[in-house]
């Protein structure tokens, strides 16, 4: 493997009313060992933007202007921690917004493409996020699960690693069945798992499991893989990405 995607999602990077900042630092401490001990390119797509921002401004959330606002206070906040962080390792970060046209359309595609690869050439790590400060409904993708699936296919990534607030991908909710066993590794999704009600368990979040197995399905289709653990605590994902020990985490892939 050379090139990882890595997504983060806002229930990982919250805790109460405060950016989780031990958690950003785990993960960047994970990305500090893929890159110079294996050797791997690393991008990372980041939630938390509207998470940071309400650390800062207590806002309705349910209204997207607000949202907005939200966004364009957290977003700088989030790239202070994580530019400090990455700089501890001699590791320059940048900032990439985006949105759902920018892979629909060809010219823009391949200009985002030219603009990763020099990116990656000069040993940086790209911090994706979607454009949600001005960018309405029908640019949008929705949630970062998308934009990561997407930038895993159109940034050549080997595979895509999503690091959540679930730690895989179970035969049924854990949550009310005691006896619900972990799916290791899956090789196809029912439409029916598709069609599912999107539950996201954070009030910042936007996603669900619904949202994964989209990103998934999205990978699957298109022969790449798909990983999914816990960001809460990564030592599965260390296992996994470092070690390549599959001990737990769900491993989507054709």
């Amino acid at each position: 493997m050379k090139r990882l995607v890595i997504k983060v999602g806002s229930a990982v990077l919250r805790e109460d009313n405060l950016l989780a900042v031990q958690r950003l630092n785990n993960l960047v401490d994970l990305i500090a060992k893929l890159k110079l001990e294996k050797n791997l390119e690393v991008i990372l797509v980041s939630s938390g933007a509207v998470a940071a921002g309400n650390t800062k401004l207590d806002l309705d959330r349910t209204q997207i202007l607000n949202r907005q606002a939200l966004a364009a206070v957290g977003q700088p906040l989030l790239m202070k921690h994580y530019k400090k962080r990455f700089n501890e390792y001699g590791i320059s970060c940048a900032q990439m917004l985006l949105v759902e046209e920018d892979f629909d359309s060809r010219k823009r595609s391949d200009n985002a493409k030219s603009v990763m690869e020099i990116l990656l050439k000069n040993n940086i790590v790209p911090i994706l996020n979607e454009n949600d400060v001005l960018a309405n409904d029908e640019l949008l993708f929705g949630d970062n699960d998308q934009l990561a699936a997407h930038a895993a296919y159109f940034f050549d990534a080997d595979m895509l690693a999503i690091l959540s607030d679930v730690d895989g991908l179970y035969d049924s909710n854990p949550h009310e069945n005691s006896d619900a066993k972990m799916r290791k590794i899956v090789n196809y999704i029912d439409e029916s798992e598709l069609q599912m009600k999107h539950t996201p368990n954070s009030e910042f979040a936007t996603g669900g499991i619904v949202t994964k197995l989209k990103a998934a399905d999205f990978l699957i289709r298109r022969g790449k893989m798909m990983y999914l653990s816990s960001g809460f605590d990564l030592t599965n994902a260390y296992d996994f990405l470092v070690d390549e020990n599959h001990k737990s985490g769900t491993l989507f892939k054709k």
